[in-house]
Formats: C-alpha cells, structure tokens, sequence
C-alpha cells in the first residue's frame, strides 16, 4: 500500500491518478478497524462502478462517501452488507473477508450492521411499532412482551414513542426516516450504514436526523454515511472520502477535502445543497 500522506500533499495511485487528502490505508496506529475495502472493483455491463477503490473506517467513527449520483457510493453499502460481490479485491468486517463467507457466517456478519435505507423502507402492512419489531423477532427468540419493549424502547430514542400503533403511510417523510433508524438500531449493531439521510427531507428535519446519528457514534456506533449533502457530511463525519467515476479521488477530514488540490473536490465541498 502507499505510504500516508502529509497534510496538502497528493498521492499518486498505481495508474498515476492523483488521491488528493490522505491515502486509504489511513486509519491511525492502535486504532482498530471496523471495515476495510482493499482494492475493490466492480463492473455492469463492462462499465466499472468501483475502480480499485481501498478505504478504511475506524470502529466508532463516522465515515461520509461522497459524490455525484451514479458514483458507486450505494454500490460500496451493498459490497459491505454482503448483497454485492466484488469482481476483484476484498472487503472485510470486522476482520472477516465478506465474499468468502458461507450462509450462516454472513448472516452472523450482518446481524452485526444495521441498514438505514435512502426512502426508509418500512413495511406499509405492519404498524410503525411492528416494523421495528421484525428483526427481533426474526433473529432472536424472545417473548413477544420483551420484543414489544425494546421496540417501543427504540422508537422513544428517536422520539416515536407514542406512534407504536401507527401505519407508515400515517407519518410524514421525517417520522419515516426516524421509525427507519430505530428499525435499524433494533438489535444494537456495532456498524451502521446509511445511505442518503437526508434524501427528501427539509433543512431542519435533515439536521434532526443528523444528530440522532451523531448521538449513535458518540455511543459508539461506527457510521458509514453515503451522502451527496456536504453540511450533513460535515456534521456526521469524522472523515470524508470522495468517490468519482468509481475511483477514489480524496480522503481525509472536511478541512482537508476543502484545501485538496482537486478543483472538483472543492467545488463540491463549497455546495451547501440538501439531500
């Protein structure tokens, strides 16, 4: 792998296109890694998706992945999720090489991630309370009582606790993204991937969900963050990565994305554009 880089310096990649920020293998001595990309490619249709694409996420941090719609940057979710194979390269949680898991250690691998869906995903036959109950009841086996408990439980967290008994199409598109998080924090995950919170969603209620997954990483969830929202991103992300025409063009924290070398790395970090 390539040497780290000095803050402002630009490392050259093996096809000498240019990374600007830190190089991928960047997470910091001591510090334990909860996810790592290693050299990733993927292609549909002939067209590469994700070009060689290595990058790190330390556990307990929050990692945002921009850049422009069609970038890779949902594809990079569903490689870490196991929903994707790689045509080339590794993807690893928690150490464990995700491609090469069998039915029952993938299972085991994604029980601990949960997923924050771009348009919430809930299921509009159950009730806001029974969305969030379904992963319990699919992967443990509690007592109806105590899979009630942690549901309403979860819902208070994100401020839905007396919307238990609600159908989806009830809420409005903020309640939606909160009854999605607490479905996705039901069973407690170490890592949890959300891709496009603030899609839809006005300015203050975007800030809202911001927080709510500020508060998770301060709890010690490791967040992995696609966004095209850079306040949102400046906001969650302990580091930024910029992902363009599949490749990895930068890396680093948003101060060092916005003094990149990059003129289009700039360019994106200025917008001030919502989800």
């Amino acid at each position: 792998m390539s040497e780290p880089l000095r803050q402002g310096r630009v490392a050259q990649r093996p096809d000498d296109s240019a990374l600007s920020g830190r190089t991928a293998d960047a997470v910091r001595p001591g510090v334990r890694e909860a996810i790592k990309l290693d050299h990733v490619t993927k292609s549909f249709d002939k067209r590469k998706v994700l070009d060689d694409v290595t990058l790190e996420v330390a556990e307990g941090t929050g990692f945002c992945l921009l850049g422009r719609s069609g970038t890779g940057k949902s594809v990079t979710l569903k490689h870490i999720i196991g929903l994707l194979r790689p045509d080339a390269g590794h993807v690893f949680v928690h150490g464990k090489d995700v491609p090469e898991l069998n039915a029952r250690e993938l299972a085991e691998v994604r029980r601990s991630m949960g997923f924050l869906f771009q348009n919430s995903a809930l299921f509009d036959s159950i009730s806001v309370g029974e969305n969030v109950a379904f992963p319990l009841r699919r992967h443990t086996d509690w007592a109806d009582s105590k899979i009630r408990e942690v549901a309403r439980a979860k819902l208070a967290e994100v401020g839905l606790e007396n919307d238990y008994g609600k159908m989806p199409a009830d809420l409005s598109g903020g309640m939606r993204k909160r009854a999605g998080l607490a479905r996705a924090m039901a069973l407690d995950p170490d890592i949890l991937l959300v891709d496009e919170p603030s899609a839809g969603l006005d300015p203050i209620t975007s800030d809202e969900i911001d927080q709510l997954l500020v508060d998770l990483k301060k709890g010690g969830t490791t967040l992995v963050v696609v966004t095209h929202n850079i306040p949102s991103a400046r906001h969650i992300g302990d580091e930024l990565a910029m992902l363009h025409d599949g490749r990895l063009i930068a890396r680093g924290t948003a101060e060092e994305l916005d003094r990149s070398d990059d003129e289009m790395v700039r360019a994106f970090m200025r917008s001030e554009g919502g989800g």
